[in-house]
């Protein structure tokens, strides 16, 4: 049996929220009202504290997008991604995914994100394999519907699960890096749960545990790498 290495993408490989960049993107844009950009933001701010309904959130915004061709859109997300967000990716979320790599193991990112936002961060990391939210197309255009489950929370755990099951890789012996408490599942699921950037409830509950949690940063930041034990500092 292999060993997995899967990671979270925002606030984990990435130092910020995608989702917040991309609120901030439309705004500028004016393609979002201000009642849109509130309403994204309350979603925002429920998802960092693990209240979130993600599937009451991903139905209203993907009816919005009900019948648009998925090309255009997946264009104008790239070269978004790699205006604004490819200098967010963190240095030790490189140097992990090659540590994995070198030893290895099958490495995956497993993220809430669609594959607009989650295939540009595989692709300039070379990571073979994404776990996410898929979004329903037909015939090139969006239908306004996700492909069940949702890959967050438990859906996250469905879809490593499965993916394990036809890769051959054992979820005991697996390692999994994420930011946030609606995770939690996915933590419990692997043998080797790891922490990164926690939100103020997941850094509670890694405390307890004793799983510890790391910083990481982008590296145009400074103080990069510092690794909590047992206490609620940093």
């Amino acid at each position: 049996m292999q060993i997995g290495a899967f990671f979270d993408i925002d606030k984990t490989v990435l130092e910020v929220n995608s989702g917040t960049k991309w609120v901030g993107y439309q705004w500028r844009h004016r393609k979002m009202t201000p009642l849109q950009v509130g309403r994204a933001l309350t979603w925002l701010v429920q998802y960092r504290f693990g209240l979130l309904d993600f599937d009451a959130m991903a139905a209203r915004i993907l009816a919005s997008y009900a019948g648009r061709e998925v090309d255009p859109i997946a264009r104008e997300v790239e070269r978004w991604f790699h205006a604004e967000v490819a200098g967010e990716i963190c240095q030790e979320a490189r140097e992990q995914i090659e540590h994995h790599r070198s030893h290895g193991h099958v490495v995956a990112l497993l993220t809430s994100a669609t594959r607009f936002l989650s295939q540009p961060v595989a692709t300039i990391l070379e990571v073979p394999h994404v776990l996410c939210t898929e979004v329903e197309i037909e015939d090139g255009v969006i239908t306004g519907r996700t492909i069940e489950p949702a890959c967050y929370g438990p859906g996250k755990v469905v879809r490593a699960e499965a993916f394990a099951a036809a890769h051959g890789i054992d979820l005991d012996r697996s390692y999994f890096y994420t930011d946030s408490y609606s995770d939690l599942p996915m933590l419990e699921r692997v043998g080797e749960p790891r922490v990164v950037n926690p939100d103020p409830r997941l850094r509670r509950t890694a405390t307890t545990r004793g799983w510890g949690y790391q910083t990481w940063r982008a590296l145009r930041r400074e103080g990069r790498g510092a690794e909590h034990v047992g206490s609620e500092s940093g």
